[in-house]
């Protein structure tokens, strides 16, 4: 299917309504660390990920464990779907308990030839609300891949840090992830698959994941910060269980440079723009 065949699907919207179960957001602290919160209090930043999840009856799954495509998201038959990269404005806090809702729509798709072939980029908008009014108004960046050998070494290196927190993504860690996120890609926990099929040498770490590492380690360094703007994206995967490191530096005030980096190269690089 051509992209000329694909523009009927920019415009399409869907509506996910969530209550933020406290039990859930445990859950998460349990796998990410930190404290969880209690009824009333702040969602920690990119914990939204784990809610207002889609559940897809089991005959509606592709072969690579995703819903299949054709629905809200464009088909992209024989491609690999993976997470680009993103962009997310936090305007208010959400809060844990409190019914939410989020809409979402496809704003653009794109095709493009990259160094591992065809690219089609397509790009959801998402708003999430609370109390009647906007929380988080966020860009996701999807890809989806001609199946050819992914990119695994990394070419740009990593700049000097400021702060920095090795993580070592574990096959319990992917798997507990994936659960709580309602992500059946079989990429992070089927290892014939994703050796067999996808040709990755081993368990693919979630793009959101990463991210969500980078901006804890962020927070970590600066604890008296408000992020207020996250952009990102992945260079290439991170395979586990090689460790990585969540860095940073401050380019000025209010603005920091984060990446995740893996032997001198970067994998992941993003941008915060936050309040003091």
């Amino acid at each position: 299917m051509t992209q000329q065949d694909l523009t009927s699907w920019i415009g399409r919207t869907q509506s996910i309504s969530d209550v933020l179960d406290v039990g859930h957001a445990a859950r998460i602290a349990a796998t990410l660390g930190g404290e969880a919160p209690e009824q009333g209090q702040s969602l920690p930043l990119l914990w939204h990920w784990c809610f207002f999840l889609e559940g897809a009856p089991m005959a509606e799954l592709g072969v690579d464990g995703h819903p299949a495509r054709g629905g809200f998201l464009p088909p992209a038959d024989n491609r690999n779907r993976m997470w680009a990269g993103g962009r997310i404005t936090f305007e208010n806090d959400l809060r844990v308990g409190v019914p939410a809702q989020k809409r979402s729509t496809v704003s653009n798709i794109t095709e493009k030839n990259g160094k591992t072939g065809s690219l089609l980029f397509v790009t959801v908008e998402h708003v999430i609300e609370q109390d009647g009014r906007r929380v988080i108004h966020e860009e996701q960046d999807i890809v989806y891949r001609v199946p050819t050998p992914p990119k695994l070494q990394g070419t740009e290196p990593a700049p000097d840090a400021q702060w920095s927190t090795v993580v070592k993504p574990s096959s319990v860690l992917l798997f507990r992830y994936s659960a709580l996120t309602f992500n059946g890609h079989r990429i992070h926990y089927d290892f014939p698959y994703v050796t067999e099929k996808e040709g990755y040498p081993g368990l693919v770490v979630h793009g959101p994941l990463i991210a969500t590492t980078m901006v804890q380690s962020f927070c970590h360094a600066h604890p008296g910060a408000r992020v207020r703007h996250l952009a990102y994206r992945g260079l290439r995967p991170l395979i586990c269980p090689t460790p990585f490191a969540a860095s940073g530096t401050l380019v000025e005030d209010g603005l920091a440079k984060v990446w995740a980096e893996q032997d001198g190269t970067l994998a992941h690089q993003g941008e915060i723009r936050f309040e003091s």
